[in-house]
């Protein structure tokens, strides 16, 4: 398996949406209502959206492509692009999604190594993330990184109230 990281611009939007809702129903629709599965995914994938974040300075998407196909995708945040902390010595990793199909193949791995070279590209002392306290599998994945708990916030999916972890790491 040949897996390569590109920087996604603003002609990779359609990949990008197909690639989100595929990875985000996989990972969330047993345990979440369909209704409100579906809402939040046409509002967190809707194309203006996802145009308006690609645009964003602050943001920075790369997509993993096996074999010319796309098999998932990071969005990192730094300044004011982050959800929360907006710390200027902060990277957020906001999404590492990978495709259920491509799960245990390394792909989670490839693109974290990803976000850690531009969290050191950017200069920044430690990188955040939200996980839902119920995702074990992506919590194991960040505690083996290196990643602690230091708060919660709420995750709202829909008129669902979830309890995200809030998890860091130290670069330094």
């Amino acid at each position: 398996m040949s897996v390569i990281i590109k920087k996604a611009s603003v002609a990779d939007i359609e990949i990008l949406q197909q690639t989100g809702r595929q990875t985000f129903a996989e990972t969330f629709s047993e345990s979440n209502d369909e209704a409100q599965m579906k809402k939040y995914l046409e509002e967190s994938f809707a194309t203006e959206k996802i145009h308006s974040e690609l645009s964003n300075p602050d943001s920075h998407f790369f997509i993993a492509w096996e074999e010319g196909h796309p098999v998932g995708y990071l969005k990192l945040n730094s300044g004011a692009a982050q959800t929360e902390l907006q710390d200027g010595a902060a990277l957020e990793i906001e999404r590492i999604y990978v495709k259920k199909s491509h799960q245990g193949k390394k792909i989670g791995q490839l693109l974290y190594a990803k976000a850690l070279d531009v969290a050191h590209e950017l200069q920044k002392s430690y990188l955040w993330l939200g996980v839902w306290e119920e995702n074990h599998k992506a919590l194991s994945f960040y505690r083996k990184n290196g990643f602690y708990e230091f708060e919660k916030h709420i995750f709202r999916l829909g008129d669902n109230e979830q309890t995200d972890l809030m998890m860091k790491k130290n670069l330094e």
